[in-house]
């Protein structure tokens, strides 16, 4: 009996520890990538959202070499009212392949509330990469117009449609789908999730 409630109390403690925050909303691509296993979600502390980012991108590896491209997703955590984040930034899984972009930062009061993905179709027994770059929307949490676009694109593949967060609520946290690596055709980040918060 012990045992049972032992076992028992860790699942709650885990199940919390990975939600810690109350989710109103959760975007999901259009267009994400077959290959991979799901991640645990990672979230910004409690009262602080997504005001920026950072993507893990392989270069091209020319025509010999085994392209990747986009192997994770940083969030950059901010306050709601002071923006004050003291460099905290959360990420899922992630690729091994690759370094880390400069940050891309909404502007003051602005926040991350909307995301499309760009990823390339299977080619066959051509190189596979899947997702390739990930942008986002940002826009004050009181505002009903939808935001402006910050981010560019990555080398293969097409973006996928907008998924945006509820209004007045912007991205808290991610999960997301990475293939490990096989020895072969790797592709990295396939598919990404996130989570809104109010």
């Amino acid at each position: 009996m012990y045992i049972k409630l032992l076992l028992f109390s860790l699942v709650l403690c885990t199940i919390k520890a990975s939600y810690p925050r109350h989710v109103v909303g959760t975007l999901y691509s259009s267009n994400g990538g077959v290959w991979g296993d799901w991640h645990e979600p990672r979230f910004c502390p409690t009262g602080q959202f997504a005001i920026g980012y950072s993507l893990k991108i392989e270069r091209k590896q020319g025509t010999r070499g085994d392209d990747t491209s986009l192997n994770a997703i940083k969030l950059l955590c901010g306050t709601k009212n002071h923006r004050s984040n003291h460099g905290f930034a959360v990420t899922s899984g992630y690729g091994p392949w690759g370094d880390y972009s400069g940050i891309m930062k909404c502007g003051y009061t602005f926040f991350l509330t909307a995301f499309s993905l760009q990823v390339e179709r299977s080619q066959g027994r051509g190189d596979d990469t899947a997702a390739n770059y990930v942008r986002f929307r940002c826009k004050a949490l009181t505002w009903s117009w939808p935001g402006y676009e910050i981010g560019g694109h990555g080398f293969w593949g097409d973006f996928g449609g907008w998924s945006t967060c509820p209004h007045g609520t912007a991205i808290c946290g991610l999960r997301t789908k990475i293939e490990a690596p096989i020895r072969g055709d790797d592709t990295a980040l396939n598919d990404v999730i996130f989570y809104c918060c109010k």
